[in-house]
């Protein structure tokens, strides 16, 4: 086929002028017939929720609506008289919200305003002559950008309204990425300034709204409603673990398929499914459309196309604050197993931190993540989690040695694992103090104690897990071992691991002894001998503070 792929293009018109497109037009059909006041559809990012809001504003839009018309010629939608009848009948108000992030309040106060300056200007049609001289005096000060911020908490507002009075219409809201400006805030520490911006600004516009036909808004997170929807009660949330429209975002298997047949690669069905399929959206089986799109646009070329992009920084943070526990789970879904957890998305950014159920929900509702089932318990929905594809166990692997890389370390992690497996003592006690010095800070080792220790040292092994396979915390002998790494060749060795914490520095050597004693008097041999490991490095790791004694037997 001489199409080219959409690769990064989000706006509906220009992907149909001579781009592949995937026909997503039989959801918004079904969703015209039946959808409520608000929806707001919570997809991992690049799973094209502003192409599919693009599409829906030139399918809606009364302005432009014969030129638009042929967009959809030879699309499903256009094969029913009754939804094309809805085509062009309603004034829509598009919006995005995915650069409004900042670095701070005061930033993202002057994006703010910037950013409803430029909406407004796409409207400036709205200031007829006979507009009364109040409107007329709103409508240029936000244009100009000097106006008071409760002045902008109430623009959405405000514009529908004269969208109404100038059509004779209600109008229709497309709000895109509606929570990236919070998120930016919680990353940046403004979380509380923004969100009572964005709970006026959102909700006016939707609660009881004369102007308002209906909305739809898209995002990555749902942010509670006591929030951000504040008394919002005609909000129907179509996300990853409860969706009515599960095929609405990202490719099906039939997509994928059919854009095999179209550019003759069928034999590589194999190979997409293995990098980017894994996805479940309520059962439905997905695929990471980026990804997809930038394997056709590479010759078919597998790599970690959606891992590049920007957007990171959520699994980044969660891995430097996650706990003992939960690297635990992350380990085991790294080498292909899973970890159950109650999924709630109805989370505050606040219980992140300190909720590993708030946790793995961010997890799967951003997509590092996916539900391998989910089964309801009155009390929530406990869900078995597994990593969707081969593309995201790679980012996971990418995304802790970034945990722990620093341009002051002489000693790469890499190398310095290397001297774990090959049991180069020395190597390994300057590479865990130069990591431990660098990377850690008081507060952090002093609050942790040993689990603080253990979750460490459990990341630093997760790039040993192309050679070994990596458990915690399980039980072997007469107890539960701290690490223990498990070779996949048959000729290889072992290695156990136990972390312990003095009182003192003094103390840091009798402590490491303790450990290997432990590792002796416990057996935690016993399951490497069962697997037929004969040769077993054994490691006595000792922390204080940011110090640290390793002894080996």
């Amino acid at each position: 086929m001489k199409l080219r792929m959409p690769v990064g293009m989000d706006d509906f018109a220009d992907v149909r002028e001579d781009c592949y497109f995937v026909d997503k037009t039989p959801f918004l059909r079904s969703f015209l017939k039946n959808h409520a006041k608000v929806t707001l559809f919570t997809r991992p990012r690049r799973f094209g929720k502003t192409l599919t809001l693009s599409m829906m504003r030139y399918f809606l839009d009364t302005c432009g609506a014969e030129k638009h018309r042929r967009l959809f010629d030879g699309l499903a939608i256009a094969e029913g008289a009754e939804a094309m009848a809805a085509q062009g009948s309603r004034p829509v108000l598009f919006l995005t919200l995915k650069e409004w992030g900042r670095i701070s309040w005061e930033l993202q106060q002057e994006s703010i305003r910037l950013r409803l300056g430029d909406l407004f200007s796409q409207y400036d049609f709205l200031l007829r002559d006979d507009l009364k001289a109040r409107d007329r005096k709103i409508f240029q000060t936000v244009l100009d950008g000097d106006g008071e911020l409760t002045l902008y908490s109430d623009a959405l507002t405000f514009l529908l309204r004269l969208l109404e009075e100038h059509y004779g219409r209600k109008a229709v809201l497309l709000i895109d990425e509606y929570d990236a400006p919070v998120q930016a805030a919680w990353e940046h520490g403004y979380y509380k300034e923004s969100i009572d911006f964005f709970r006026r600004f959102l909700s006016g516009a939707l609660k009881t709204n004369p102007a308002l036909d209906f909305a739809v808004l898209t995002g990555v997170l749902r942010i509670a409603k006591e929030n951000i929807f504040s008394a919002l009660n005609n909000l129907r949330v179509d996300s990853v673990l409860d969706t009515k429209y599960p095929e609405a975002f990202g490719f099906t298997p039939e997509d994928v398929a059919q854009m095999a047949r179209d550019f003759g690669r069928e034999e590589k069905l194999l190979e997409i499914e293995r990098w980017y399929d894994g996805y479940r959206f309520a059962g439905r089986e997905i695929y990471n459309p980026w990804s997809v799109i930038n394997y056709f646009d590479n010759d078919c070329r597998p790599n970690a196309y959606w891992v590049n992009t920007s957007g990171n920084a959520i699994l980044g943070e969660m891995l430097r604050h996650a706990k003992r526990t939960t690297m635990d789970g992350i380990t085991e879904v790294l080498q292909g197993g899973s970890v159950q957890a109650v999924v709630d998305e109805g989370f505050i950014y606040s219980e992140i931190y300190r909720n590993q159920n708030a946790l793995y929900t961010m997890l799967v509702t951003t997509g590092y993540l996916t539900t391998e089932s989910v089964t309801d318990t009155g009390l929530g929905q406990e869900a078995v989690l597994v990593l969707p594809n081969r593309e995201i166990q790679s980012l996971y692997r990418r995304e802790v040695v970034y945990r722990y890389r620093s341009d002051d370390m002489d000693i790469e992690l890499i190398d310095l694992m290397r001297a774990f497996a090959a049991g180069d003592i020395e190597t390994v006690r300057e590479g865990l103090q130069e990591y431990l010095e660098v990377l850690t800070s008081s507060f952090d080792a002093a609050k942790g104690k040993e689990a603080f220790y253990h979750g460490f040292v459990l990341g630093l092994t997760a790039t040993l897990i192309g050679d070994y396979a990596i458990r915690s915390n399980r039980e072997s002998g007469y107890g539960r071992y701290d690490i223990a790494a498990f070779p996949r060749q048959p000729s290889g060795h072992g290695i156990v691991i136990e972390c312990k914490t003095a009182e003192s520095e003094d103390a840091l050597a009798k402590e490491a002894q303790a450990a290997l004693a432990q590792i002796a008097e416990k057996d935690y041999l016993a399951e490497l001998r069962a697997q037929g490991v004969e040769e077993v490095l054994q490691y006595g790791i000792a922390f204080c503070g940011k110090r640290v004694q390793v002894e080996m037997a």
